[in-house]
């Protein structure tokens, strides 16, 4: 067989391959803002409530990249000029500007299609959401943003429709930050309670889960931790919600739960919010105020933060008055506290933190009485104010009694001779000892029991081994034979046989 000349290749055709594998470039707001606007419309008439999360997914980085005049030629690319609702959405824009022209520009292909008829009323409602969160941007447009929140709701609540839910869970909370934003946070009450009560009886959960959170801000913004604990206790959150609505229930269940000296509770909810809460640079104010709770709460239940959260790249300036705080408690200074306390004053009560903080004066005198009791097996009540820096002695007994009473130290107080003597410190064995062994012996059995039962088998996998033992007696039966029939020799059977 002769043999075939290979044709030399061409280094360009190789090199050009790669370059077509470019990646594509992402769309225009124009065209993004058109492409979401179909999507939301085919999610209605499909019924299939992904495309409209998939733009919903979008809208954070899309409002920043939007102005009047893209959102204007979007309106009039979706709309035709005498539809109403095109007429309606133009209004609560400003004027055309000068970058308009930059706008068209951006996208020559779409703007030779017609306009868009007879979509949804969804994708008018996104439209609504962005136009409202594009005014919400500017101080100068807040009134503005106002009166466009409440037409919205009031035509969305009219509507009543299922399809429109994730949209308006989204718009609620557009509502809640203009009545924020105009100072009117207490007036949009009313207004969430009724819309509450609708989305409960029309089971819309997403709505639900959003208004329970804007009412619960509205209350706690307020000091009115009452009203937002029978708002909890009589209603239900969706077990359905996004984990960002979750992550902001329990941060404000959190806060509410400190309030009311329920510790344990608040520390759990506060937990729960920073592993549901987005990523720290995603979502950096929310994860350092859940932070700011945490520490206080994990100071009051008398733990202490571990150090490498203070030294976390969001949290390391958001943090630096409350690790001054934490030091404070550590080391039982009193006076470190009161200074530390007055100098931050400021930070804590914009914080919402002050309340909070000033509690821990007691943890810092126990602190300080444990560590004496340490050092002193005899102490005078004089010298323990002295170095607590007490008002009197009297406060100084108080404060031991009840340390003693708690358990924080063991020691008696002679009140004859006014000192406190310090009892001998516990040692690692007793029946509290045992307990815990047996607490985590039982822990460690239940664990193994669990796992074993979670355990999955192969099905049928004990007909095999019938099987192949059924094989190896009948194999056994026939050695047996062929022995007592002489058929075998010794070279069948083995050298050692």
């Amino acid at each position: 067989m002769p043999d075939v000349e290979m044709k030399p290749t061409d280094p360009k055709a190789t090199d050009a391959k790669p370059a077509e594998d470019t990646k594509a470039e992402p769309l225009s707001p124009l065209a993004e803002i058109k492409n979401n606007a179909a999507l939301i419309d085919r999610a209605v008439s499909t019924l299939e409530p992904r495309f409209t999360h998939r733009v919903l997914r979008t809208l954070t980085s899309l409002r920043k990249r939007i102005d009047d005049s893209i959102l204007r030629n979007a309106i009039d690319e979706i709309y035709a000029k005498d539809d109403s609702v095109h007429k309606t959405l133009i209004k609560w824009l400003p004027g055309t500007s000068s970058t308009s022209t930059e706008a068209q520009e951006m996208d020559v292909d779409s703007l030779s299609k017609p306009p868009q008829a007879s979509l949804a009323p969804e994708a008018e409602m996104y439209l609504r959401l962005l136009i409202l969160q594009h005014l919400l941007a500017s101080e100068e447009t807040h009134e503005r943003a106002l009166e466009l929140a409440n037409e919205t709701a009031e035509k969305m609540q009219t509507l009543n429709r299922r399809s429109m839910d994730a949209i308006a869970a989204k718009i609620w909370l557009a509502v809640d930050r203009a009545y924020d934003l105009a100072g009117e946070l207490s007036d949009a009450r009313p207004i969430f309670l009724a819309a509450q009560r609708t989305a409960s009886l029309r089971h819309d959960d997403e709505a639900q889960a959003a208004l329970i959170n804007c009412l619960l801000r509205s209350y706690i913004n307020y000091n009115l931790y009452d009203q937002a604990d029978k708002l909890i206790s009589k209603t239900t959150f969706p077990s359905s919600a996004s984990n960002a609505q979750f992550a902001r229930y329990h941060y404000y269940l959190g806060r509410i739960r400190a309030v009311q000296l329920n510790y344990t509770e608040a520390h759990t909810n506060l937990q729960q919010a920073i592993r549901r809460a987005p990523p720290a640079k995603t979502a950096p104010g929310f994860y350092q105020a859940v932070h700011k709770y945490f520490v206080v709460v994990e100071l009051l239940m008398g733990d202490i933060p571990d150090r490498s959260l203070f030294r976390h790249v969001v949290l390391e300036k958001a943090l630096n008055a409350y690790f001054e705080i934490v030091k404070a408690v550590r080391t039982g200074s009193l006076a470190q506290f009161q200074a530390t306390l007055s100098k931050h004053a400021a930070q804590f009560e914009e914080d919402n933190t002050y309340t909070l903080i000033i509690r821990l004066r007691q943890n810092v005198i126990k602190t300080g009485i444990r560590r004496l009791s340490l050092s002193y097996s005899r102490i005078s009540l004089r010298d323990i104010c002295v170095k607590l820096h007490l008002d009197s002695e009297e406060d100084a007994e108080y404060i031991v009694g009840k340390a003693i009473r708690d358990g924080v130290i063991e020691g008696r107080i002679v009140h004859d001779k006014g000192w406190m003597e310090s009892g001998v410190q516990k040692n690692g064995y007793g029946p509290e000892v045992s307990e815990v062994f047996g607490r985590r012996i039982a822990f460690c059995l239940d664990l193994h029991n669990q796992s074993v039962k979670a355990m999955r088998y192969p099905l049928n996998a004990h007909r095999k081994e019938l099987a192949a033992a059924e094989g190896a007696r009948e194999r056994e039966k026939e050695l047996a034979k062929e022995i007592q029939d002489g058929d075998l020799d010794d070279d069948d059977l083995g050298g050692d046989f």
